[in-house]
């Protein structure tokens, strides 16, 4: 299932267990799958691209945000694969459970946010340019889409592409991903390099 596109090979989002994610999820993890140095990093970003009291989407999220505490949003909306965690997660206003490889479309209106992150989930998703376009359409013109990654995973749930790249590689993955998504100008940002904490890249797109 490459999707639409034809850079890749056939089998690039296989995973090492084809089962169904609902029952690998299906018990709450309540623990951080980056360190305590590039959860600020990612935090200092949010505090410089997300705006004060705009609504913002948490794709992909779990029990904690990463968004910055002094900073006040009019709505924080978060999805995951785990009601127990979203409703452990104090930021979030509404939340939604809903397995995105299954069915990548959102329960969000046109240009109805301000704001996305997807926060260390990306290498999950097996139709990515499915859902960062539903991410497109719900986006308001020129907001941002934040992809961060780091080298920690679930090796078994991640696409096999994925598995196959090293940072650079993933940079260039999730770039693609976006430009085919139709986010028209795509930035990348290093926020921790991984040698005195764990590597964390940024993928900032917008549209319009």
């Amino acid at each position: 299932m490459a999707e639409d596109m034809p850079e890749l090979p056939p089998a690039a989002f296989a995973k090492e267990d084809p089962g169904d994610d609902r029952a690998f999820y299906a018990e709450a993890r309540l623990v951080t799958h980056i360190d305590d140095a590039a959860i600020a990093a990612l935090t200092d970003l949010y505090r410089r691209l997300l705006p004060p009291g705009g609504v913002i989407l948490d794709l992909m999220s779990s029990w904690v945000s990463h968004l910055p505490q002094e900073v006040e949003f009019s709505e924080v909306i978060g999805h995951g694969m785990n009601a127990d965690e979203l409703a452990a997660n104090p930021r979030l206003t509404r939340r939604f459970v809903q397995d995105l490889n299954g069915d990548p479309a959102l329960p969000l209106a046109d240009a109805s946010l301000d704001a996305a992150l997807i926060c260390v989930g990306i290498q999950y998703l097996q139709r990515p340019a499915a859902v960062l376009r539903e991410l497109a359409r719900a986006l308001k013109p020129g907001a941002p889409v934040i992809v961060s990654f780091s080298n920690r995973c679930f090796p078994t749930k991640a696409v096999a592409v994925w598995l196959a790249l090293d940072d650079a590689g993933h940079t260039r993955l999730v770039d693609l991903y976006l430009r085919r998504a139709g986010f028209e100008t795509v930035e990348a940002e290093r926020l921790k390099d991984g040698f005195a904490s764990d590597p964390l890249i940024a993928m900032v797109g917008r549209t319009g």
